[in-house]
């Protein structure tokens, strides 16, 4: 089956908004069941970041040398995923305003959604599980995939040409509520659209300049995700 666009979805701040502390606990407990190390996120800007960032950032400000924090980072992913996976409560209602119409419509339109995110691969899919959503999304490119988020959507692309699901110059669009979501589509050549549901100000939003700069997802209309 071939789709006639591809949009590109962020989780947190995007999806999701307030979902709880058990994401930042998750990490917190990978690190100490693999180290013994207590730390935690304080003073870590996480918003639109990779997970293996956010660890190794809790890493090198409990003095962890980066070597060790190579070698170690594998386990403690593997450990917070497990965490996650048993501390995640019911989150259907903490969806972003207009989620579940807009990914349906999408749907029925025969548009292709897919994750980017700096979440950890079970630690994302879970989460959609527990807020109800999992199922519009036939795959993802997560956190621990590439070191950068334009690198995760470039690799969702290529997944997604390799399928066979979207041919080359289908319309492409990343829809996030960071910078670093707005940073990551122009880096890999894709439209940008921003939302305002994030916990950034608007203004951080408007100095990347996306291709366009909802209030949230009830804004999204068809033709800016099927523009050639």
């Amino acid at each position: 089956m071939t789709f006639r666009a591809l949009v590109l979805f962020d989780i947190d701040g995007t999806l999701l908004r307030r979902a709880g502390p058990h994401h930042r606990d998750a990490l917190a407990e990978g690190i100490r069941r693999v180290t013994g190390i207590r730390t935690d996120t304080t003073g870590i800007p996480v918003q639109g970041m990779l997970d293996p960032v956010i660890l190794s950032l809790m890493l090198r400000k409990a003095g962890v040398p980066r070597g060790e924090i190579r070698q170690a980072m594998p386990e403690i992913q593997r450990a917070a995923e497990r965490y996650y996976r048993r501390a995640c409560p019911d989150i259907r209602g903490k969806l972003c305003p207009a989620v579940e119409p807009v990914l349906s419509r999408l749907t029925r339109h025969g548009i292709l959604l897919a994750l980017v995110t700096g979440n950890l691969t079970r630690i994302g899919w879970h989460k959609l599980r527990r807020a109800g959503i999992d199922h519009y999304f036939r795959f993802g490119a997560f956190g621990e995939m590439a070191a950068t988020r334009a690198g995760l959507a470039r690799l969702a692309i290529r997944e997604a040409r390799a399928r066979g699901w979207v041919a080359r110059g289908v319309p492409v669009s990343l829809v996030g509520d960071s910078p670093n979501d707005v940073i990551a589509a122009h880096g890999s050549g894709v439209r940008s659209i921003a939302v305002r549901t994030g916990v950034g100000p608007v203004e951080e939003l408007e100095a990347e300049r996306p291709d366009y700069l909802l209030r949230n997802l009830r804004d999204l209309r068809l033709r800016m995700v099927e523009e050639g």
